[in-house]
């Protein structure tokens, strides 16, 4: 029995050295230029020039973002099969049920990769250029303005629930449709449809240049490269918040343990270059930095901050 354990020990560490063998796929859920779309097809060329294997980013976006971690979930856990995602994913144990995967059983975290700030925004037909004058006129009028988010439970629908909180302010929540990309909920503030929303600087980017968007503050603890000239929200009058979005990389449950140390290890490796630190500042994404199993504590500790928001704001799950 002794010499079976060894002989089955020796042959996972070989496998984990050996690793990869072949081709690895890297499955996001929110579709072609959503955030972990362009993170992961920055990162992916500098894993496949590392292993020595090809490195494919393949969009699953549907079920409201919930396609993509379905598919990996039911994948050989094998370190064949990564899911990419934001922040999301640590949330949804938090507020969505009947889901077909445990977010937090069915995976393992293996390694953050970057982290940025949203921009909370306002349509250009409400009038509304400050956080100040977005908090007076909710507080004007309570219940009756509108925030869009991409589905309940989402990052964005679970930080405009925490500046709703800290601000003391009642909105209603317009979450996405079955279908709707980020493109629609940004095209619905745009409009019209809803007063306020919060989203990813790169892809709400073109429409606040363009004025369509008035960017009343990023959701970091500084400000971002890309809108130097927004300030934070806590500069503007909301002290202390503080709501990243970040992406990291995770694995089906029963990937072998040195497959999941070398995945975190070789991940940190490449985020680590020059020239992709580089390339992903322009997309104003700063690399994290953690070990597997503090990558595992961040994502639990993120969990459970949202279970607190959740219960602060009623939502029923």
């Amino acid at each position: 029995m002794a010499l079976g354990f060894v002989c089955s020990l020796t042959l996972m560490l070989q496998s984990s050295q050996d690793y990869p063998t072949k081709p690895v796929r890297m499955i996001e859920p929110f579709g072609a230029g959503g955030g972990p779309d362009v993170i992961s097809r920055a990162v992916s060329p500098k894993l496949s020039a590392l292993w020595g294997q090809p490195v494919t980013v393949e969009n699953h976006p549907g079920a409201g973002s919930t396609a993509a971690p379905a598919l990996v979930a039911k994948s050989p856990p094998d370190g064949y099969t990564l899911l990419v995602n934001t922040s999301a994913h640590a949330y949804s144990a938090a507020v969505l049920k009947n889901l077909p995967y445990n977010p937090l059983k069915d995976f393992i975290p293996v390694a953050p990769l970057t982290s940025q700030p949203y921009v909370l925004v306002a349509g250009k037909s409400s009038g509304i250029t400050t956080v100040s004058e977005l908090i007076a006129a909710a507080k004007a009028k309570p219940g009756e303005l509108k925030f869009g988010s991409t589905g309940r439970g989402t990052g964005t629908h679970l930080g405009l629930e925490k500046f709703n909180l800290e601000t003391g302010i009642k909105a209603a929540h317009v979450p996405a449709r079955p279908g709707d990309a980020i493109a629609d909920v940004i095209a619905n503030t745009v409009a019209g449809h809803t007063t306020y929303m919060m989203a990813p600087i790169p892809l709400a980017f073109a429409d606040i240049r363009a004025g369509n968007l008035r960017a009343l503050g990023v959701t970091t603890k500084k400000r971002s490269s890309l809108l130097p000239e927004v300030p934070t929200i806590a500069e503007a009058g909301v002290p202390g918040f503080d709501y990243p979005i970040w992406y990291g990389v995770w694995v089906p449950a029963g990937t072998p343990a040195g497959v999941v140390d070398k995945l975190a290890k070789d991940i940190a490796r490449v985020l680590a270059a020059p020239d992709l630190r580089d390339q992903l500042a322009k997309h104003g994404a700063d690399p994290m930095s953690m070990t597997q199993p503090e990558f595992a504590r961040f994502v639990l500790s993120e969990s459970e901050s949202a279970a607190r928001i959740v219960e602060a704001a009623g939502i029923k799950p």
